[in-house]
C-alpha cells in the first residue's frame, strides 16, 4: 500500500502533472487579472486559493492561517509588485513566473533548509511590498505591518527546528522589527526608489542571525565563523547608516 502522503500529494505520472498545472494556473490567473487592472479581484483569488484552511473545524482555523501565513504574504507581496509595475508587461510577467516558482518548487519543500529559505523570502518580499505600498502612509501602519511580518516569518523559521522557545523568539523578533521601523520611519529612506532602509537593515540582521542559528543547530558554528558573521553584519549596518542621506526621504 502506498503511503498516505503519496496518495494526497502525487509525485509522478499524469496526476502529478495535473497537480503542477493547477499550481501554475494561479499565478497565470493573477497575471491576467492585474494586466486588465483587476487588482482587487486578483487579491481575492489569492485568498480563495487558501480555502482549505477553512475546510476543517473552526478551532483549527488559527493554526491553519498561521501555517499558511508565509505563503499568503508572499502571494500578496508579489501581487503588489505586479500592480506597481502597471504598464510594464514583461516585469509583471517576471513577478508572475517567480510566484509560480514559489508555488511549485519552494513552498512544497519541507526540509529544514528550504523552510528557512521560505521564511527568508517571505520576510524580504513582504517588507519590500509593505514599504512600496504604504511607505507614504501613517507610521503606525508600517510599524504594525513590520511587526506582524517579522513575527510570522520568525515563527515559520523556528518551528521547522522544533525550537522550544519558538513563540518567545518570534515575538522578540517581531518587536525588534516594529521598534526599528518606528525609529527609522521618522526618516524613511529609499535606495534607488526600490528598497527601504528598514528593510535592508532587518534583512541584514535577520539573515545573519538565522545563519548563525542554522550553523549552531547543525553543530557547525565555530568561534571564528561567529565572529565573521557578526563583523559582516556590523560592517553592513555601519555602511548603510553612514552613507545615508539623512537630509531627505529618498536616496
Amino acid at each position: 500500500m502506498k503511503p498516505l502522503l503519496a496518495r494526497i500529494k502525487p509525485v509522478q505520472g499524469f496526476t502529478y502533472l495535473l497537480h503542477i498545472a493547477l499550481l501554475a494556473l494561479l499565478p497565470l490567473i493573477v497575471f491576467i487579472l492585474v494586466l486588465d487592472q483587476f487588482v482587487v479581484q486578483a487579491f481575492i483569488i489569492i485568498l480563495l486559493s487558501k480555502w482549505r484552511i477553512f475546510a476543517v473545524r473552526p478551532r483549527f482555523w488559527a493554526a491553519g492561517i498561521r501555517a499558511n501565513s508565509v505563503d499568503i504574504i508572499v502571494g500578496i507581496s508579489l501581487l503588489a509588485f505586479m500592480a506597481h509595475s502597471m504598464g510594464h508587461t514583461w516585469i509583471q510577467l517576471f513577478w508572475a513566473v517567480l510566484y509560480g516558482v514559489w508555488l511549485i518548487y519552494i513552498k512544497p519543500a519541507t526540509s529544514i533548509t528550504m523552510v528557512s529559505v521560505q521564511a527568508m523570502i517571505g520576510q524580504l518580499v513582504a517588507l519590500s511590498a509593505l514599504f512600496l505600498v504604504y511607505g507614504a502612509r501613517s507610521l503606525w501602519v508600517l510599524v504594525l505591518g513590520a511587526g506582524i511580518i517579522c513575527y510570522l516569518c520568525a515563527r515559520h523559521f523556528f518551528e521547522s527546528y522544533e525550537e522550544p522557545y519558538t513563540k518567545l523568539l518570534a515575538y522578540t523578533w517581531g518587536f525588534f522589527g516594529a521598534a526599528l521601523v518606528w525609529l527609522l520611519g521618522h526618516w524613511l529612506l529609499f535606495y534607488y526608489d526600490i528598497i527601504a532602509q528598514p528593510t535592508l537593515l532587518l534583512i541584514t540582521v535577520g539573515y545573519g542571525l538565522a545563519a548563525l542559528y542554522y550553523l549552531d543547530h547543525h553543530e557547525r558554528l565555530s568561534d571564528v565563523v561567529r565572529r565573521q558573521f557578526i563583523f559582516i553584519m556590523i560592517a553592513i549596518i555601519i555602511v548603510v547608516l553612514a552613507f545615508s542621506d539623512w537630509g531627505g526621504r529618498v536616496v
